[in-house]
C-alpha cells in the first residue's frame, strides 16, 4: 500500500478539453516527482472527486515509473561537490589585484 504524501497544485478545469488538470507531486523516500495529470470529467464534478481521480492517476503512473515527470532530488544530492559558490566581492578583489588592472 502506498502511503507517501501527495500534493495537488494548479488544479484547473480545461473547458476546451472538458477535463480537470493538475500538477500532482508524489513524495517517495526523499525524492519528489511531479506528474502532469488530466482526467476527463464534466465541469459539475466535485473538487473532491476530481482530486481523487488526479491522485489515482499520479499514483498509477508513479508505481509503473512510466510517463513524463519532473524530478527533484533530495537536498543532499543537490550540492555541488567540491565547487565553491560564486562570491562577487572576492572576484572583484582578485580582479583589482591583477597587474594590468586599472579603475574604470
Amino acid at each position: 500500500m502506498f502511503t507517501s504524501p501527495i500534493q495537488l497544485s494548479e488544479v484547473r478545469y480545461n473547458a476546451a478539453e472538458q477535463q480537470f488538470e493538475a500538477a500532482v507531486r508524489v513524495h517517495d523516500n526523499g525524492i519528489e516527482r511531479t506528474y502532469a495529470c488530466a482526467i476527463p470529467a464534466p465541469i459539475s464534478t466535485s473538487f473532491e472527486d476530481a482530486a481523487q481521480g488526479l491522485t489515482k492517476q499520479a499514483l498509477r503512473r508513479h508505481a509503473k515509473r512510466g510517463g513524463m515527470f519532473s524530478h527533484i532530488a533530495s537536498p543532499a544530492l543537490r550540492l555541488h561537490a567540491g565547487k565553491r559558490s560564486f562570491d562577487p566581492a572576492r572576484w572583484l578583489e582578485g580582479l583589482m589585484q591583477h597587474p594590468n588592472s586599472s579603475a574604470a
